[in-house]
């Protein structure tokens, strides 16, 4: 077979060509945890190790990650193994994937902060455990390995309301902007930009790096366990456009993926930074200050996407509305929508301005799972909804083998 380059053609140039990350996600419809979830997820990643990108060195990937929800089979066990009879369930604990300073006494000091700020919103801390991690094993390339910070998951039981996950949910984001923003901008510590909290949660968890695709599974042991079960996983595969690969900027992030750009990335924050003077929350009160700056320093345009959606949804909002939010139809001059629904959009569009550029987004908050183009459909995505409860989304077809008999 000979493939002839590209011409011309139209108003199609090869030369505005780009190359974009692999964005996908599984779940089942019906909520159902399993492990073929897990299984399936890694595959569609690995599929899409041709979405990513390398450096110099082929085993030193720009980012691969995955995001699930909490495996309360599998970190029951784990906690009760190392902190006790914590009598852990389901909603009422959170586990964190933290990344820590390399300098020892950097991360006494970052963890022992990140205690204190958990004591005084009242959550219980159960401790730490050494999340393990395989190196050698997994062939991470020299760079990959000299950036790589420690890495270390943290226990958190609710110690008020049992039955209220989405107060937990709203403490546990509290303390994770505070502590953040205490640590990644402070002047003491020389290794501040290593600390990064990937996930802080009582329904999902980020696993993710400096990684290439087929890397991530055998990097985090934790992802290979057959007790490792979730009803929904989102993957990431990384292509680096307008910032450099690290660990902490690998994908998913805490509540999206994207495989694009934000084009209007500058103006988006510099008018979340505008608003802050008149931003209000009923959940929060005069704890709102305490979630400024909303748009974090040194992410990438996905970053500050997710620093966006996070906050939206949690001081009030659904997901599915702060994304059309953040992300409406080119709606203004579409004669074929409904009146409801253009209002809908006019409404939103006096609260904020569109995020815009080429980029399909997916999104969840561990309840709902869901993804949306860009206005103007520059990166297109497919999805399939079978007869066995599942659902399956990439940014291309072909990612995981389905009967087509299998299909509904």
């Amino acid at each position: 077979m000979t493939f002839k380059p590209k011409k011309r053609v139209g108003l199609y140039d090869a030369e505005f060509e780009r190359e974009s990350c692999g964005v996908g996600f599984v779940a089942n419809i019906k909520g159902i945890e399993s492990r073929e979830v897990v299984k399936d997820a890694l595959t569609i990643l690995c599929n899409m190790d041709h979405r990513g990108a390398r450096g110099s060195e082929p085993n030193t990937g720009d980012g691969a990650g995955i995001l699930t929800g909490i495996s309360h089979s599998f970190f029951k066990v784990i906690a009760e193994e190392l902190f006790g009879n914590t009598s852990l369930e389901v909603g009422g604990y959170a586990v964190g994937n933290i990344f820590l300073p390399k300098n020892k006494k950097e991360q006494r000091a970052c963890k022992k902060h990140l205690e204190k700020i958990c004591k005084k919103e009242n959550l219980t801390v159960l401790g730490w455990r050494n999340l393990p991690i395989n190196p050698k094993g997994s062939d991470l390339g020299p760079s990959a390995l000299e950036a790589m910070p420690i890495i270390e998951q943290i226990f958190i039981k609710n110690t008020d309301d049992k039955n209220d996950q989405e107060g937990f949910e709203r403490k546990l984001y509290l303390v994770r902007k505070k502590v953040s923003n205490d640590l990644r901008g402070s002047n003491t510590l020389k290794e501040a930009h290593l600390f990064y909290i990937n996930s802080l949660s009582s329904k999902t968890i980020v696993y993710k790096g400096m990684l290439t695709c087929d890397q991530l599974e055998s990097f985090y042991p934790d992802l290979s366990n057959p007790e490792y079960t979730s009803h929904l996983a989102m993957v990431h595969s990384r292509f680096s456009t307008n910032t450099f690969p690290s660990w902490d900027r690998a994908m998913p992030n805490r509540m999206m993926s994207h495989n694009g750009e934000i084009n209007t990335i500058k103006g988006n924050i510099n008018w979340m930074k505008a608003r802050e003077g008149s931003m209000h929350s009923d959940l929060y009160g005069d704890q709102i200050t305490d979630l400024f700056p909303v748009m974090e320093k040194d992410c990438s345009d996905s970053g500050n996407f997710d620093n966006a959606l996070e906050f939206l949804t949690m001081t009030g909002r659904s997901i599915e509305e702060s994304i059309l939010m953040m992300v409406p139809e080119a709606w203004q001059k579409k004669k074929t929508l409904s009146k409801s629904r253009k209002a809908y959009y006019e409404y939103h569009s006096n609260l904020m301005e569109p995020w815009d550029g080429p980029a399909s987004i997916t999104f969840t908050n561990g309840d709902v799972v869901g993804a949306v183009l860009d206005r103007n459909g520059l990166r297109p995505s497919r999805y399939y909804v079978t007869k066995d409860d599942r659902v399956i989304m990439a940014s291309e077809v072909g990612v995981l083998p389905i009967d087509n008999q299998n299909i509904a």
